[in-house]
């Protein structure tokens, strides 16, 4: 069973014996929210989990059948931030003020009228940029700045502190995920088949070649100072690319279902938005290439830390705190 979940997510609960004379009069407890499960055998029960509106942080599942109730099992349930917002990546943490940013990007070519939203600490939403078309990866730099891809015009842009964009870089695809490595270099993945590298004052060239992606690159730099690539195509078994700093390309983990947004760890495990034998939501993957499920949820595109131990998660349209006091991994 994962350690966690938001709520629409799968939760595999693994019991022995458990006995019912019918599925209606089975019920899983969240805490003091109860749901039907989605199956139930004797050895395996699966439930959604349930809004956050009803419960949220840890709980603890039972599992009730004619008036017997199983042992609790701990469980974290996430809380939602915000709604009404479109992220296709990764939201992005200001270690400055604890903010958080994400993107609302809208259909291809499609001008929405605010593109980057910002989430204060306490939780509130409020318009920030408003000229970026099909904004896509939001990443910051070592000096603070944030600088945002365009999926729409192959732009990277550099946003000033009076909340206005320039443009930084141009010309690079179908830019998509953005990330800096340890020295302050920016890299771009054009979802076309190109990785970026992007010197401060905004020349790129060509740093590594990859398979095509069906929707958008998602770059992450690792302790180990290589960068971490994701690129869901139609295969049903994808895999996390890997890339040292002199542009070798090889493969890290394959056996992933649409892998996207992905975020390291301060011991160096990585964690991935996407499916795993079937069950979707936030795989973490070991330095040794173990991976598990740890967070259930479904359409998830997008995951980043912030500094109180919290995996911020991000779906096609929400963003979710879950408290898992994990120390999150910043290249700088």
């Amino acid at each position: 069973m994962p350690r966690a979940g938001i709520e629409g997510g799968d939760v595999i609960i693994t019991c022995r014996d458990f006995v019912f004379s019918t599925y209606d009069e089975v019920r899983v407890r969240f805490g003091g929210a109860q749901t039907r499960p989605i199956s139930a055998s004797s050895e395996r029960v699966i439930a959604p989990v349930p809004s956050s509106t009803l419960v949220e942080g840890t709980v603890d599942i039972t599992l009730e059948s004619s008036g017997a109730t199983s042992n609790p099992e701990s469980f974290v349930v996430g809380h939602k931030i915000c709604e009404n917002l479109h992220p296709v990546a990764n939201p992005a943490y200001d270690r400055d003020n604890g903010t958080l940013y994400t993107t609302l990007s809208g259909t291809r070519g499609q001008k929405v009228p605010v593109s980057v939203y910002k989430i204060t600490g306490d939780g509130e939403s409020e318009p920030f940029l408003t000229d970026v078309v099909n904004p896509t990866g939001i990443a910051f730099s070592p000096k603070g700045e944030m600088f945002v891809s365009s999926r729409y015009d192959g732009t990277i842009y550099r946003v000033t502190p009076f909340k206005e964009t320039e443009d930084f870089a141009r010309n690079l695809g179908i830019a998509t995920g953005i990330a800096f490595d340890s020295n302050g270099m920016l890299f771009v993945g054009d979802r076309g088949g190109t990785i970026y590298r992007v010197n401060d004052i905004g020349e790129a060239v060509s740093f590594a070649t990859l398979e095509p992606s069906m929707a958008a690159y998602h770059l992450a730099f690792g302790p180990d100072g290589y960068l971490y690539v994701t690129g869901p195509t139609l295969s049903s078994f994808d895999a996390v690319m890997r890339i040292s700093p002199e542009g070798e390309v090889s493969r890290f983990f394959s056996g992933l279902g649409r892998p996207q947004g992905l975020a390291f760890d301060r011991t160096g495990n990585l964690y991935v938005a996407a499916s795993r034998r079937g069950h979707r939501g936030i795989v973490k993957i070991t330095r040794d290439a173990e991976a598990e499920l740890v967070v259930a949820g479904s359409g998830l595109v997008g995951v980043c830390f912030d500094d109180h131990g919290n995996l911020i998660v991000a779906s096609t349209r929400e963003l979710f705190r879950v408290p898992l006091a994990i120390e999150g991994y910043w290249p700088f």
